[in-house]
């Protein structure tokens, strides 16, 4: 196996690791409260082990516009997942977020005038047919959780597209950098209001969600730069798989027979895609900026 597939599946796990810390903190935090924590934790990882480039060129941009708007749209996306995860199950978190690489399509079409071949469209048609299946709306009572983890798949989106656009062109100090220093800032504020006084227990997870999150982004841009997208890409989907592990072994979510064939659709439609994916760059978003170069 490519040592890149390795780091990947280290990187996956990693994310999948944190994203069950995020849950267990429970919905008795605000999501800005675990935001700022969190996120202003994971910056660690990339202090330790930046060595080319200097964190004081953080503002020299080629295209600050298109930069700081990423940022708008990673935060809001960063939100919206953290409040999904500890208020709707592991499952339903990931097979929805998965649809990320339909928005990128469409406004990869739309904005960027890629090509994108038939059978990859009916591919993510029939991903978006397996997560209903899922969720099954109208069966089953939906939540804010859902909404927001679907705001976060056009947040994530719109992310994508943009750093197609940039990453080879702007620091990876700029673009983990700035983004660490709006979200707690913003995260910081909006935490105000509600603040409550984390207990040592709480902040533990903090540091743990922190650590893995940076980390695993490091894993993965590791893994980019050692095998090529089309063998890096499709190990995201391991996340469906620790997603239902961890939420039988923690916190008691078996999903039903039609959820699981949902789930084995998203599987296998999405592996498809991106197999046949032929860019170059290819990010998909979910929680950590620092997902970056995959």
């Amino acid at each position: 196996m490519p040592v890149g597939v390795i780091f990947a599946f280290l990187a996956y796990a990693s994310f999948s690791v944190g994203d069950a810390l995020i849950k267990a903190t429970g919905p008795a935090l605000s999501v800005f409260e675990i935001g700022f924590f969190t996120i202003t934790l994971s910056i660690i990882p990339a202090i330790l082990t930046t060595r080319n480039e200097r964190w004081r060129d953080l503002y020299k941009l080629r295209h600050p516009v298109l930069v700081h708007i990423r940022c708008a749209t990673a935060i809001c996306g960063t939100a919206c997942v953290m409040y999904a995860f500890t208020h709707i199950p592991f499952a339903d978190v990931y097979a929805i977020g998965f649809l990320t690489p339909v928005i990128v399509t469409i406004l990869g079409v739309l904005l960027l005038r890629e090509h994108v071949a038939i059978h990859r469209w009916l591919l993510l048609i029939i991903s978006f047919l397996g997560v209903l299946l899922v969720i099954r709306p109208g069966v089953r009572d939906l939540q804010l959780g859902h909404l927001a983890i679907l705001c976060s798949v056009f947040f994530g989106g719109v992310t994508t597209i943009i750093l197609r656009h940039v990453a080879p062109h702007e620091r990876r100090v700029s673009l983990v950098g700035l983004q660490v220093l709006y979200s707690s800032i913003l995260n910081g504020l909006l935490m105000l209001p509600g603040f409550v006084m984390p207990s040592l227990h709480q902040l533990a997870l903090f540091l743990g969600i922190g650590l893995l999150g940076g980390t695993g982004g490091l894993l993965l841009i590791a893994a980019a730069r050692r095998s090529p997208a089309n063998l890096v890409a499709p190990v995201q989907y391991s996340q469906l798989i620790w997603a239902i592990v961890f939420g039988a072994l923690f916190f008691g979510e078996y999903p039903d027979w039609i959820a699981i064939v949902g789930l084995l659709i998203v599987l296998t439609s999405g592996l498809a895609n991106v197999m046949t994916e032929k860019l170059k760059i290819v990010w998909k978003p979910r929680l950590f900026f620092f997902r970056i170069g995959q």
